[in-house]
């Protein structure tokens, strides 16, 4: 217990800025009106499927602390557009700097040139004022946020939801028999934005939230609140105990050592987790690691594409390049369909989905999407695959 204490003690002086400020730079967080997204546009342009369909790739190459991902992501992007057979898709890259401002000029641009549909940007808030110049022109934008809150209109979310993984996991607790939870979150952005879809989720697939407990960034409040859930979980009667807090983040070690010796025995009580905890498999030691749950997407496939853009450009692709594949897998699979409208709302949220890197993944009317994840488990310190990921929308994991 000390020796897990002086470990987090430094690092959880400054998470409260660091956790906050790096979510808020992927996800632009601190826009969130709600956790809804209104209804996505069900237009777009028409298109002549057996001709070239120019692409646009919104990507901040000259961002210093982006050029990297935009590189591999304009990578993936040309590694899916060669697998397309019979589809002949012109892709033309514009840098947006990392700017909102630049972001929709280069959208603009974009469609003035001749784009049918535009690909990125990166975060969220670029996504949105990108969006906007280009929503009269009924060009569909899909971008590579993960920020719910933002998709609408004509703008699409490729990035993975919290709700995604929340709704996938209570679906597999409520199948088990468990139905009613405690949320434990940060009482950061994060955190708020975890617990809110944690909660949707679970009103979707009637699992009762029978206690929500915040703590702050501090090893005072991370320890008080580790060592109450366990009066917490009982009060409520909850069976299990939700946690939003990243694999990452200096919290986690504390509380997954810090609730099983304050009585939250995960044997009788269900640990479960918001982000994936195999990103950091110092976790799987820990007392509160075993049994839990947690979910990720397919990981064969995350294998193969990793494998094929290593032998293509002699390096890892970064992890958010895969939606950029993503995406023209699915541009490409409607236009190899032949309809006129393959880049309308309509045709983009086709029920039955596309085949991404991680595996089946459709968009949803609303704009969000829905992604094919696995559940998996700690056993003798090891990841164990309790649910494979489903591999169409009609398997079991929906």
């Amino acid at each position: 217990m000390f020796a897990v204490l002086s470990r987090a003690r430094k690092a959880l002086r400054t998470a409260a800025i660091v956790a906050t400020a790096g979510w808020l730079a992927a996800c632009d967080a601190s826009m969130i009106p709600d956790m809804g997204g209104s209804s996505a546009g069900r237009g777009g342009p028409q298109i002549d499927p057996g001709a070239p369909v120019k692409v646009a790739l919104l990507v901040p190459q000259s961002d210093s602390g982006a050029g990297i991902i935009a590189r591999d992501m304009e990578n993936a992007a040309r590694l899916a557009i060669a697998d397309l057979d019979g589809v002949s898709i012109d892709l033309a890259v514009y840098d947006t700097a990392g700017s909102p401002a630049t972001a929709a000029a280069q959208a603009q641009r974009a469609v003035d040139e001749g784009a049918r549909i535009i690909l990125g940007p990166l975060r969220g808030e670029a996504a949105v004022e990108a969006s906007k110049v280009v929503a009269d022109e009924g060009v569909n934008v899909m971008a590579f946020s993960n920020n719910a809150s933002l998709a609408g209109g004509n703008l699409f979310i490729l990035g993975p939801t919290y709700e995604n993984t929340a709704s996938r996991l209570l679906a597999y607790a409520k199948r088990q028999g468990r139905d009613s939870i405690a949320i434990l979150h940060s009482d950061d952005v994060p955190g708020q934005v975890g617990k809110a879809a944690i909660q949707q989720a679970a009103a979707r697939n009637g699992v009762q939230v029978a206690a929500v407990q915040p703590y702050p960034l501090s090893i005072e409040g991370v320890t008080t609140a580790a060592q109450g859930m366990s009066r917490v979980a009982a009060t409520s009667g909850a069976d299990s105990v939700f946690i939003t807090t990243d694999a990452t983040n200096a919290a986690m070690p504390l509380l997954l050592q810090v609730m099983p010796e304050n009585g939250l025995n995960p044997a009788q009580t269900q640990y479960i987790g918001l982000t994936r905890w195999d990103v950091k498999p110092e976790l799987f030691s820990y007392p509160g690691a075993q049994g839990a749950w947690f979910a990720l997407p397919n990981q064969a496939m995350q294998r193969n594409f990793s494998s094929r853009y290593s032998t293509a450009y002699g390096a890892t692709p970064h992890p958010l390049a895969g939606l950029a594949f993503d995406g023209i897998a699915a541009i490409g699979a409607l236009i190899k369909q032949g309809r006129r409208d393959a880049l309308t709302g309509n045709a983009l949220t086709q029920s039955a989905g596309f085949q991404g890197t991680g595996g089946v993944f459709r968009l949803k009317p609303d704009g969000t999407n829905e992604r094919g994840l696995a559940v998996a488990t700690v056993q003798n310190n090891q990841m164990v695959i309790l649910d494979p990921a489903p591999s169409s929308f009609s398997g079991a994991g929906f």
